[in-house]
């Protein structure tokens, strides 16, 4: 332990990433956010320094239209918990050189996970399957069609999933989760990606899941 903390430092100066060749961006899932982070790193990294970005759902291509040399710029999404789950989805965006996509998924598999890649589009290859998924779980607790232990129940042991969906809402954040649907929605237009309104009125609660305390169940030391 002592020696995998002496590896890590801390900052809140961007300008300690000069030397980094590869930098992970994981801030907030809102576009001027990413982009204003980005132009900042590329103020400051050199400019073969790859720029990463762990987004869940944001289209690459948007994220590097931003910058000045899109063809370093990468999706490079781990899951959480990171330490525990073994896949790193990789994003190509429409810049993004071939280069820096080999580099990446090296990078990736020597840290020892497995890598996926996709091409760039909302959602990408898991959120675009697991997150309507949830979506429609919320929907359904919605619509009373059962309650929400009945909900996550049936998709544990009718589905083999180690978690049901309500519950890995409140893991994800239903902040995150809608912010995700809001994505796939707008970029692809297509209603099926429409959030649960169910959803929508979580958040405007303030009740966004584990990290709240609160979300689809109640979080004291154990889920009620």
């Amino acid at each position: 332990m002592e020696e995998a903390l002496a590896r890590i430092s801390c900052t809140t100066d961007i300008a300690d990433l000069a030397d980094c060749t590869l930098v992970i961006e994981a801030v907030t899932e809102q576009l001027p956010v990413k982009r204003t982070i980005l132009l900042k790193l590329e103020e400051t990294v050199a400019p073969d320094a790859i720029i990463a970005s762990n987004t869940s759902t944001i289209p690459i291509t948007e994220i590097a239209a931003a910058a000045e040399f899109p063809q370093r710029v990468v999706g490079m999404h781990f899951f959480n918990p990171a330490p525990v789950m073994k896949l790193v989805e990789v994003t190509r965006a429409l810049q993004t050189g071939s280069a820096t996509l080999e580099r990446v998924k090296h990078i990736a598999q020597q840290i020892g996970k497995t890598v996926v890649v996709s091409e760039d589009s909302a959602g990408f290859i898991v959120n675009r399957l697991l997150l309507p998924m949830v979506n429609e779980a919320v929907f359904l607790l919605s619509a009373g069609v059962a309650t929400k232990e009945d909900i996550d129940n049936a998709m544990k042991l009718g589905a083999a999933h180690p978690m049901g969906p309500l519950a890995l809402a409140d893991l994800i954040g239903l902040d995150v989760c809608l912010s995700i649907m809001e994505t796939l929605h707008g970029d692809t237009g297509d209603p099926k990606y429409r959030p649960a309104p169910l959803l929508r009125r979580y958040v405007q609660a303030g009740t966004l899941g584990r990290k709240t305390g609160e979300g689809f169940f109640v979080y004291t030391s154990e889920p009620r």
